[in-house]
């Protein structure tokens, strides 16, 4: 992931599980979700037949919001243990960062500042702790208290690095001996793809975005090529420089008929076979190994695009890259990725407020997640899933949550072993806060109110589900195999 330059605004008049903290910065805004108490272990948020901790019948309402001081924070407090005057940059904390920062952060990249010598980061030492021990940097948001743990391509910090690095500011950042000082690592070359050389890749035509102007919506075409069905294997859009990513809100692409096109589509043509969705600060998309999704022969590619003005002009380029299965493969499975759980109520965030949202999206069919992905805009600041299953009495379990930053809209991809199983007609329950707050450091405007809406500076409140379906034969078959595995782990541990 790299980081990506905040979006610049020109301001308009414009008329659960157990608790949990979504923090930004010095402060840390804490909620909590009625009734939900089924916070699981790693590795056991499948069903298996015995009841899942009973579902409240209200979902309730936040009934906390305050502000209380980082230092609260578990890393913040291990950070205070003895032994921190003998951390040093050159022996313990230049390794970390080396490790998962300066790949941004160095020069001629995209990050603000440069973190690759002691006398590039002493200025900024205690910013880079509340960034560390807030958990925003690296961007990697998942609530670490609630849920599933277990993501591929895990960027975060651990609590031990985090401590580490929180302690050696504390005592004053000394530099230590510069013989300790680790080499500079290899740098991956940025103009290469997240998923490796594509098979195919679609460049769209360019956009001029003028410097001022309302947001601009609509749809960019070119050509696949493609004589032949293939099954995707990965595939990933991207802005195709650092001006792009500063005006390119999201951009949709999908599969449609040679003859499709926005402006004289009446609502009867088909819309086509969606591929991928890209929003701000968003990576590649890898599908399991055993799944795949087809993208037709002798389709052209449409770039559903939303853009918004920087106060300069931007000519944005938008290109797509696609990893095949072989010609001779057809994966197992048909990997899914919708907006599911949407907000089913006009939102209405009053100025000074947050505001909470819930949504709701039934599955037709036992399934497995593969991916979470929260959704929503300047004013989104946390969002859990919830899984309602369909037992008597009704059971639930909270399996992920995430702070947001709109800057980052990151696809959290379980891995394999913990991918949620879910069986027909379970229900998917977003939880979404809207923070319009002057907390709220990426309020553009917190005197205004906000309600839903396309732009930037409206509000929406979904997930990105990535899933594929199975029959009620597989379904029953992985949910055995999963309880085998784990309890022959908790076999191993005893033992």
């Amino acid at each position: 992931y790299r980081w990506r330059a905040p979006v610049r605004f020109h301001r308009r008049s414009l008329t659960a599980d157990r608790g949990f903290r979504a923090e930004s910065g010095a402060a840390v805004i804490r909620q909590s979700l009625d009734g939900n108490r089924n916070s699981r272990k790693e590795g056991e948020t499948m069903r298996d037949g015995r009841a899942a901790r009973r579902r409240s019948a209200s979902s309730g309402a936040v009934f906390a919001a305050g502000i209380v001081a980082l230092a609260l924070m578990p890393a913040a407090a291990a950070a205070q243990s003895g032994g921190s005057a003998d951390i040093t940059f050159t022996r313990d904390v230049a390794p970390i960062l080396y490790d998962s920062c300066v790949v941004c952060h160095r020069a001629g990249e995209m990050a603000p500042m440069a973190l690759t010598t002691y006398a590039e980061v002493r200025p900024w030492a205690r910013s880079i702790r509340n960034r560390v021990v807030a958990r925003e940097m690296p961007p990697w948001h998942i609530d670490k208290n609630i849920g599933i743990q277990a993501f591929k391509g895990d960027i975060s910090l651990a609590d031990e690095q985090i401590a580490t690095i929180a302690a050696w500011v504390d005592a004053g950042a000394p530099m230590g001996d510069p013989v300790d000082l680790p080499e500079m690592p290899e740098f991956p070359d940025w103009s290469e793809w997240q998923i490796g050389e594509p098979d195919l890749v679609v460049r769209y035509p360019d956009y001029l975005v003028p410097a001022e102007g309302p947001d601009l919506f609509g749809s960019l075409y070119a050509p696949f090529g493609l004589e032949e069905d293939r099954y995707i294997k990965a595939i990933q859009t991207r802005p195709v420089d650092a001006r792009s990513r500063q005006v390119v809100h999201h951009a949709l692409s999908y599969a449609v008929d040679p003859d499709y096109d926005d402006l004289t589509n009446d609502g009867t043509q088909d819309q086509g076979v969606f591929l991928v969705e890209y929003a701000s600060g968003k990576g590649a998309e890898i599908y399991p190994e055993d799944s795949g999704k087809l993208l037709p022969a002798d389709m052209k590619a449409r770039a559903s695009y939303h853009l918004h003005s920087i106060g300069e002009d931007v000519e944005a380029g938008i290109e797509l890259g696609i990893v095949f299965h072989p010609e001779d493969v057809v994966p197992q499975y048909i990997r899914w990725s919708k907006q599911l759980a949407r907000h089913n109520t006009d939102l209405d965030i009053p100025a000074g407020a947050v505001v909470r949202q819930d949504g709701y999206e039934r599955l037709r069919n036992p399934a497995k997640l593969t991916a979470f992905q929260p959704h929503m805009h300047i004013l989104g600041r946390y969002q859990c899933l919830e899984l309602i299953y369909p037992t008597t009495p009704i059971t639930s379990e909270v399996v992920s949550c995430a702070n947001f930053d709109y800057n980052w809209h990151l696809v959290y991809n379980y891995t394999d072993n913990v991918a949620p199983l879910v069986p027909a007609g379970t229900i998917l329950h977003t939880i979404s806060w809207h923070d319009n707050t002057d907390a709220n450091r990426a309020n553009p405007d917190p005197t205004n109110w906000t309600g839903n809406g396309g732009r930037t500076i409206d509000e929406m409140g979904f997930a990105w589900i990535g899933w594929y379906d199975l029959t009620e034969e597989e379904y029953q078959q992985e949910l055995a195999a999963r309880k085998a595995r784990r309890e022959a782990a908790a076999t191993d541990n005893d033992q």
